[in-house]
């Protein structure tokens, strides 16, 4: 194929090039960021038909979360390799082979095997599609590109339980891995005549492989001791083991990027402030955006008894109005300072995750989607205005390293967030529990509950057997699951409260993303990379 440069093929598609650019990449897009979310919703399913337990049902998203991190940072030394084109054929390629092997699985290991290589696919795409939309579209428009990249990395995740529970209610767990591959295919098509071949004047330059192994050391033991930490025990040896793993493993590894001439990460995107506000930022927008949709389908399943079509249709109305949102968002963000929009957007999750702290198991349908399409519309202001605001500070030169770097601290955000939100939702039920069951020391109160429950369904014409039932030990046995219901309500309003409490508390990186007057920073395009 003779036209190889994005110039050359602009020239003969004309204006609307740009579009069918993004495209592209975004059908893959898509298809990687929905499977990060819609297995969840597979995973009792999948249970039940391996016989797998929590501990080991868990690794099916801390395999694809740790996978996809990594490989997230090999992105600018893939496209300086192979161009935009070739990689992102062979990240399509390898996420289809992992769709099509995880829904073909006949045990948990081969299930396990395709979710780690469908994460590193998606590792590769989600970044490579940034820098080729971010690079088809002329400056002044990059917040508007960044508006139509938000509506695959947030859109997705927000409908991808609804999807998942509609498959599953009506055909089989295993569907929810043969969606990727018909998207997979399609962007394939798009890019063989609309992604550039050429790495755009890039020198390809040797891969980091001794970072790359640290680094895929320390994440995967650090998310295994965040997984395992509540069943085995904070204080283990397996635990505290995992966590001198991840810490000896991370300090080489930052050790190793110092140090090396060509590091997989160039630590000198971190030199600029704006960048490492940007990242905080990021990380705490992965927390929050994967783990309110951990949290919100876990509510309304085991508190208020939802269908997994139901949980998902829960998510759907957020979801639409983030895509209305986003591109918006992104139009404004080329017009109005990003940090603005990032702390209006901050602020209106936080606001939204504040809300469901009251939900209870007589929250209704409307009332939850309502906090939820509010919350959406702060993540669609977030997105586009943090994707621009951070990469605008850097070189040419350092934008594929700083979209691998943003996208990597957004997702390491999300499988943190995870983690450790399930963590804590545990430890608050359980504390809830203990001091619940403690009301229960004076029997009188018992037994004067009990006996009105008693009255009212003798007075409702209820026969008496039932009313029999609620005597000792059966009436004690009634009043704890009482007890524990209210126990897991409370540890989820608890949980909703942490979300907003760290969305609140990330205005203020935020604020520091603001240009500094008067004080003159090194571009750092003009830095050594490595700092070598």
């Amino acid at each position: 194929m003779t036209l190889r440069t994005a110039e050359s093929l602009a020239g003969r598609f004309g204006a609307a090039y740009k579009w069918y650019a993004t495209a592209s990449v975004m059908v893959g897009c898509v298809a990687t960021v929905l499977s990060a979310t819609i297995v969840n919703v597979a995973m009792p399913d999948i249970m039940g038909e391996f016989g797998m337990g929590q501990d080991q049902v868990q690794w099916l998203s801390t395999a694809f979360l740790a996978s996809m991190t990594t490989t997230m940072l090999a992105t600018a030394w893939t496209l300086a390799t192979f161009g935009p084109k070739k990689a992102y054929l062979a990240a399509l390629a390898a996420f289809t082979v992992g769709s099509i092997l995880g829904g073909c699985s006949p045990g948990q290991e081969v299930l396990i095997l395709a979710r780690t290589i469908q994460g590193a696919a998606a590792g590769l795409i989600q970044p490579l599609a940034m820098v080729v939309i971010f690079s088809v579209f002329e400056p002044s428009r990059r917040g508007t590109a960044m508006g139509i990249f938000g509506l695959g990395v947030v859109l997705a995740p927000a409908l991808g339980p609804t999807v998942g529970g509609m498959l599953i209610d009506n055909y089989s767990w295993r569907y929810v891995f043969f969606l990727g591959p018909p998207l997979c295919a399609a962007g394939a098509e798009m890019a063989l005549f609309f992604l550039p071949s050429d790495s755009g004047g890039q020198r390809a330059k040797p891969f980091d492989w001794p970072g790359f192994v640290l680094l895929c050391v320390a994440v995967a033991a650090f998310l295994a001791a965040l997984s395992n930490g509540q069943r085995e025990g904070w204080d283990s040896g397996y635990v505290m083991g995992a966590f001198g793993l991840s810490l000896s493993f991370g300090l080489a590894f930052v050790i190793r990027e110092c140090t090396c001439r060509f590091p997989l990460l160039a630590v000198g995107v971190y030199r600029n402030p704006r960048f490492l506000a940007a990242s905080f930022v990021a990380f705490i927008l992965g927390m929050g955006l994967f783990g309110s949709t951990y949290l919100i389908p876990l509510f309304v399943q085991t508190i208020q008894g939802y269908m997994p079509t139901e949980s998902g249709m829960l998510l759907m109305p957020g979801g639409i109005m983030l895509g209305v949102v986003s591109p918006l968002a992104g139009r404004l963000a080329d017009r109005v300072p990003p940090y603005v929009l990032i702390i209006f957007g901050l602020a209106l999750f936080g606001w939204s995750s504040l809300c469901m702290t009251d939900v209870d198991t007589s929250t209704y349908f409307w009332q939850f989607a309502g906090w939820v399409v509010l919350g959406r519309i702060g993540l669609g202001f977030i997105l586009p205005s943090l994707n621009s605001g951070a990469l605008r500070v850097l070189g040419p030169e350092h934008v594929g390293q700083g979209a691998g770097a943003i996208n990597f601290i957004r997702q390491l955000g999300g499988a943190v967030g995870v983690s450790l939100l399930s963590v804590y939702l545990e430890q608050q039920t359980t504390i809830y529990a203990a001091a619940f069951n403690d009301l229960q020391t004076g029997s009188h109160m018992v037994s004067d509950t009990l006996g009105q429950i008693s009255v009212l369904l003798s007075r409702t014409g209820m026969v008496d057997d039932l009313t029999q039932a609620l005597r000792p030990p059966e009436a004690y046995h009634f009043f704890s699951n009482m007890l524990a219901a209210q126990a897991q309500v409370m540890g989820f309003r608890e949980s909703f409260l942490l979300v907003a409490t760290v969305f609140f508390a990330a205005i203020v990186p935020a604020w520091c993303m603001r240009p500094k007057r008067n004080r003159r920073c090194p571009p750092i395009a003009q830095s050594h990379e490595g700092g070598n």
